[in-house]
């Protein structure tokens, strides 16, 4: 399969910067009249699907929320992710993997191996037992034409504390993670197929992210309080690699379907905004 990269790319360009997190927790369901259920998880990624799949480049389930449903939610997010990505769409599962050997392994076949029943296009991982514990990840990736978007910066009051933590050769944590995935997308074009998530409200950290060549998911925009400015300081040179990635912004607007499709269309307007990026004529 053609590699992600060059798919996200062209998804991008073709639909828009703008990732959609399906995200069916109890408080958007109440808030839509379903009941915090698999039935009412269902009925909300049906609605989602009927609403926006032909119209947004890239989806993002947070599998926790159909996890809790046990096998009846895993049922439910393998036939939103079928049908996600049979509308043209791009799936990033955000499942936030991160293991060692076999285990590591297990997650990459479960995920990136296009025979299993939850493949999707990439998915989200944890690198804080050492990068190169993501190994068997990037692998399955590479041989698939799959991608990985690896925690670098996050957004969450916790993170700095791990992140910005410093080695021995005076990098932080992050930096080291941020120089490895570079390295790992030297040389690929358009894109990398190996991003990284980077939070639009972390402000000014110092770190490095020129190098990347990898595309970046970007949550906060919006709701959260990032702003168009935060992206054009955080990333730039990078902002074609930018995909800012919203839930609230969107959802929220839900379950009619047409104020569904304008709140995902007001909110790719400002994503395209924010990085210079014009829509199709």
């Amino acid at each position: 399969m053609e590699p992600f990269g060059a798919r996200l790319a062209r998804a991008m360009d073709e639909r828009g910067p703008l990732c959609v997190g399906v995200d069916p927790h109890s408080s958007l369901l109440k808030a839509w009249g379903l009941p915090d259920d698999a039935d009412g998880v269902a009925s909300f990624c049906q609605t989602v699907i009927d609403a926006l799949a032909d119209r947004v480049a890239v989806f993002k389930p947070q599998s926790a929320f159909f996890e809790r449903f046990g096998a009846r939610g895993a049922q439910i997010l393998e036939s939103t992710i079928r049908q996600l990505r049979e509308a043209g769409a791009l799936v990033l599962l955000d499942a936030k993997r991160g293991d060692i050997g076999s285990t590591v392994a297990a997650y990459a076949d479960a995920y990136l191996n296009p025979s299993r029943p939850m493949y999707v296009d990439a998915i989200t991982a944890s690198p804080f037992l050492g990068l190169g514990s993501l190994a068997p990840m990037f692998d399955m990736a590479a041989e698939h034409g799959g991608g990985v978007f690896v925690l670098a910066l996050t957004s969450n009051p916790e993170g700095p504390a791990v992140q910005h933590a410093r080695g021995i050769d005076g990098r932080t944590v992050a930096q080291t993670i941020i120089d490895e995935i570079s390295q790992l997308n030297k040389g690929v074009e358009p894109l990398g197929s190996l991003g990284l998530v980077v939070g639009a409200t972390i402000g000014e950290t110092g770190h490095d992210l020129s190098q990347v060549n990898g595309p970046f998911l970007v949550p906060g925009l919006g709701a959260q309080g990032g702003t168009a400015d935060d992206l054009r300081r955080i990333f730039a040179g990078n902002l074609g690699a930018v995909l800012p990635s919203s839930s609230r912004e969107v959802l929220g607007a839900g379950p009619d379907v047409q104020s569904l499709r304008d709140a995902a269309s007001r909110t790719l307007d400002a994503c395209r905004d924010a990085l210079g990026r014009p829509g199709r004529s």
